[in-house]
């Protein structure tokens, strides 16, 4: 299955949460439903199986991976002694591409993963292209000088309101991290106990 192209604030409103990253999301807006005119009157009660999927489709979709590498990290997240669940979320914020994003040196996922597979990320001074990459505690990432100097990164790093999580620590484009995430550092909306009774069944 090829990685999603169209229009991502139509799979933002039918997954109903803000999986773009972005703060113009139409689903932050009051009572921005699913696609289509009708789309409120056509919502229906889902069942177990059917909930369990649509929640492992919006982390995916969130996190941009496709469904073999998520399977992959699911399977990898299942061998830890952590619980399933908190260590698939985990690793999944442990994700170089993501925490390019969680650091505010772009705006978006997708952003962050383009910088990455273009060679602009260093971590500890290394160039890493692989946006699937996990980052270890004390990893220093950063950006290229040519990166540094793009307007969105400049514009990014002057917004105040934008905050970092508190595992990684920024100093303008340069990051490290502290810890590892924990689930109350994940503030986004997902139930990751749906995934994991999904691929338990």
């Amino acid at each position: 299955m090829a990685r999603y192209t169209g229009p991502k604030h139509k799979l933002c409103r039918a997954e109903g949460a803000a999986i773009c990253g972005l703060t113009t999301c139409p689903v932050i807006r009051k009572n921005a439903g699913p696609p289509g005119q009708h789309s409120q009157k056509r919502r229906r009660k889902q069942s177990d199986y059917g909930l369990q999927l649509r929640e492992k489709q919006k982390v995916k979709r969130m996190y941009g991976i496709l469904e073999k590498q998520f399977k992959k990290t699911y399977d990898r997240a299942s061998r830890t002694k952590t619980a399933t669940g908190e260590a698939l979320l985990q690793i999944l914020e442990s994700r170089l591409d993501n925490v390019i994003y969680r650091l505010n040196l772009a705006e978006t996922r997708p952003q962050a993963r383009q910088l990455v597979s273009h060679g602009h990320v260093l971590v500890a001074e290394q160039r890493v292209t692989i946006p699937s990459y996990s980052v270890k505690i004390g990893d220093i990432i950063s950006l290229s000088q040519k990166a540094s100097n793009l307007n969105f990164v400049k514009k990014l790093a002057e917004d105040k309101n934008r905050k970092v999580p508190t595992w990684l620590e920024k100093k303008a484009t340069v990051g490290k991290v502290k810890a590892k995430p924990q689930r109350e550092d994940i503030d986004i909306d997902i139930n990751e106990r749906l995934i994991v009774e999904y691929y338990s069944r």
